[in-house]
């Protein structure tokens, strides 16, 4: 089944209110991000979303696909379920090699020419980690960053998930710009829960939790986006301070001040 647009039709808060927001379309190739602060109900959102909630949920909330309430097939068989979940939990029962993990996924999904399809989802994941996944590492031996890498690469390349729902990847010493770049270039609905600034603003839209209940949705408009790329140049230079200390060196105030000179330089001259 090809998948166009989902839709979210509003439910009710903890409170028993009825949401604000009553309906949320997002279109394939659209980015939306989840935020509010921690208790708001980000994670109840988004788990509605990968369950395709039908008034079945505390929120009481419907999720639609092309207009329509999704098929049994999307719901009851899960190699059918076009919705990829990565959470911020990555442990693993298994202890396979990297390698073997995604050649028996790319079995599972039929991926064709598995060879060239693992070579590109290791390719996507080493773009995101600070050091490179080895295809002879088990899985266990994994840092969390470079699990999380592998399983958002994962997800995009063999499983071909047309929806991908990711928590706070900003939490798993990955680079956030890197990801969105990358993510941008396959046509997927990639739907956020973050409280990280850089994420929220490369986003076309957020929603706004609060109470439990979908308070708003906003448009990220040319403001925000110039400001965007603003938070980009601050990330880029907090990122290139972390890989200095990950390798062992000494930070240097006047440099610390140079970079900020230029910085600020390069925003004077646009």
């Amino acid at each position: 089944m090809e998948i166009r647009k989902i839709t979210i039709l509003g439910g009710y808060g903890r409170e028993g209110q009825r949401e604000p927001l009553g309906r949320l379309d997002l279109k394939m190739g659209d980015v939306l991000s989840i935020v509010g602060p921690t208790g708001s109900g980000k994670t109840a959102l988004i788990n509605d979303i990968g369950l395709f909630a039908n008034d079945n949920t505390p929120s009481r909330r419907r999720i639609l696909v092309n207009d329509a309430p999704p098929p049994e097939q999307l719901t009851d068989d899960p190699a059918k379920n076009p919705i990829a979940l990565i959470t911020q939990h990555t442990s693993f029962l298994s202890d396979l090699p990297v390698n073997k993990f995604l050649e028996i996924h790319a079995r599972v999904r039929k991926a064709a020419g598995r060879t060239p399809v693992v070579e590109e989802t290791l390719e996507f994941a080493n773009q995101l980690t600070g050091e490179d996944i080895i295809l002879e590492s088990s899985m266990t031996e994994l840092s969390g960053g470079q699990t999380r890498a592998l399983l958002i690469a994962d997800a995009v390349v063999i499983g071909n998930s047309p929806i991908i729902l990711l928590d706070e990847i900003e939490n798993a010493g990955i680079d956030r710009t890197k990801a969105l770049e990358l993510l941008r270039r396959y046509q997927k609905i990639f739907i956020f829960v973050t409280h990280d600034p850089t994420i929220t603003l490369f986003s076309d839209y957020r929603v706004v939790m609060k109470g439990g209940a979908m308070e708003a949705a906003i448009v990220t408009g040319a403001e925000e986006r110039r400001l965007a790329a603003r938070i980009k140049a601050m990330d880029g230079l907090l990122l290139e301070l972390r890989e200095k200390i990950r390798a062992g060196e000494q930070l240097r105030e006047d440099l610390f001040e140079a970079h900020l000179r230029e910085m600020i330089s390069g925003e004077k001259t646009r």
